[in-house]
């Protein structure tokens, strides 16, 4: 009889997003850095950028001309497989296997699968409904800030019913905001926040039906309340 791990896997779900982040980004790569021999290689990355990102111009069109072809509604949820640089995709799909192994832990994995993709395209709609121009959104980050709204909900859950302070369920997602706010300060900020931000909202507010009894026990700390 085989002892169990200590340590869990990480769950199939992440591993197969993070592939396919990765295979995309290696492509990509390939193609600017000259190790296909084509000549068109080096513009992969800016046609993908084109092809599969979504920005505020796109929501725009698709509302004012009743446009709702399948590469035009794709884009939000296709713009997370495409970053602007290798570093970019390479921390993402770190990131995103670390709260995805976090997330799938205490959930499992069709929670992060429904996480996944509900906040890719919620933070990919509020991107477009605030944000102006032809900004492009693009990179896993979005749908990552979505895990960590579920995972923190998680903790916040638990604090509760712990009788701890349920404050210190924000400590991550205050940490990478003022992270994010240092970052900006030296480079330069984007407008990307808005949908990191909304991600993070969005998968808070949907784990509260994912955690099983947390719908209930969220319904009870509501009915306590004066």
């Amino acid at each position: 009889m085989q002892n169990p791990s200590p340590v869990n896997p990480i769950p199939p779900v992440v591993i197969g997003l993070c592939l396919i982040a990765v295979l995309v980004e290696l492509v990509l790569s390939a193609g600017q850095f000259g190790v296909v021999a084509d000549r068109t290689a080096i513009g992969w990355r800016i046609n993908a950028l084109q092809d599969y990102s979504v920005s505020p111009r796109v929501l725009e069109w698709m509302l004012t001309r009743g446009d709702y072809a399948p590469e035009l509604l794709m884009r939000f949820v296709t713009y997370p497989f495409v970053s602007g640089s290798f570093t970019q995709a390479l921390f993402g799909a770190a990131v995103l296997l670390a709260l995805g192994k976090f997330v799938g832990d205490a959930l499992g994995n069709v929670a992060v699968l429904i996480l996944f993709v509900v906040t890719t395209i919620g933070g990919a709609l509020v991107f477009c409904l605030i944000a102006s121009g032809a900004t492009p959104l693009f990179g896993l980050f979005p749908p990552v800030y979505g895990l960590i709204g579920g995972y923190t909900y998680v903790i916040w859950l638990h604090l509760g019913r712990t009788g701890q302070s349920q404050l210190a369920a924000f400590r991550l997602i205050g940490f990478l905001l003022a992270l994010q706010l240092v970052f900006g300060l030296l480079f330069g900020a984007g407008n990307t926040w808005i949908a990191e931000l909304a991600s993070f909202v969005i998968g808070f507010a949907v784990a509260t039906v994912l955690v099983p009894g947390g719908f209930a026990a969220l319904l009870h700390r509501l009915r306590q309340r004066p």
